[in-house]
């Protein structure tokens, strides 16, 4: 089996000047104001304006697509959000057993669990040193792994084994919402605005937030971790 840490790609090409551009563009509209759109720092005033006052709904106008490599139990949550577009890869038709996935079955490394990333084999000697309850997950996943495979020689096809695979099998998920919604996201599964967010979902969400704003002028500001 192999083990790895989350991690996720931001899939669409971000220029920050160009999205507040875009939305000033649009909101202006509304007041039929385009003749004073003027230089970025004008531009910046104007979409703070937008956010401050509540018009979220001039953010609805771009949309920006991130790639999420994380488990499954992770996704679980992502999905509840409504006003995205997802694809996921599918554990029907995927075939873990294949050369295409290294013959390997991949987990993701929750963040309280202080195991390497790595290629680990059922029935071999492993030199990790970690406490029992790390190991018991550990054990578990690559248990998980022999019962998949075992089932898969006896002729059951993916989308039955995968009935023994946990939630911390690796997935991808690609997740493309608009600037509003993706405020919602982080409001949520960073800021945790309506309670702590998972700490796997932490992991992921936090870094991402920081990232949309230091590309992103002005749209996340006033979102801040806790």
């Amino acid at each position: 089996m192999n083990l790895v840490k989350p991690s996720y790609v931001i899939e669409s090409e971000i220029d920050g000047e160009k999205i507040l551009r875009h939305i000033e563009k649009a909101a202006r509209t509304c007041y039929k104001t385009e003749g004073k759109a003027g230089d970025i720092e004008k531009t910046k005033k104007f979409v703070r304006m937008l956010v401050k006052n509540g018009h979220h709904s001039t953010l609805e106008h771009y949309s920006i697509s991130v790639r999420f490599i994380v488990d499954r139990g992770v996704t679980h949550e992502l999905v509840r959000h409504r006003l995205c577009a997802y694809s996921q890869e599918s554990t029907r038709y995927c075939n873990y057993s294949d050369d295409q996935f290294g013959n390997n079955v991949t987990y993701i490394i929750p963040p309280w669990v202080d195991i390497p990333e790595g290629e680990y084999y059922f029935n071999e000697p492993s030199n990790i040193q970690v406490i029992e309850s790390d190991y018991l997950w550990f054990e578990a996943c690559l248990e998980s792994e022999e019962f998949y495979n075992s089932l898969l020689k006896t002729g059951w096809s993916p989308q039955q084994a995968r009935a023994v695979l946990p939630n911390s099998l690796k997935t991808e998920i690609v997740t493309t919402a608009n600037l509003r919604e993706w405020r919602h996201i982080f409001g949520m599964r960073a800021v945790g605005i309506a309670g702590k967010p998972h700490p796997q979902m932490l992991e992921i969400m936090v870094p991402l937030l920081k990232e949309f704003k230091e590309k992103i002028p002005v749209i996340y500001d006033d979102l801040e971790v806790k």
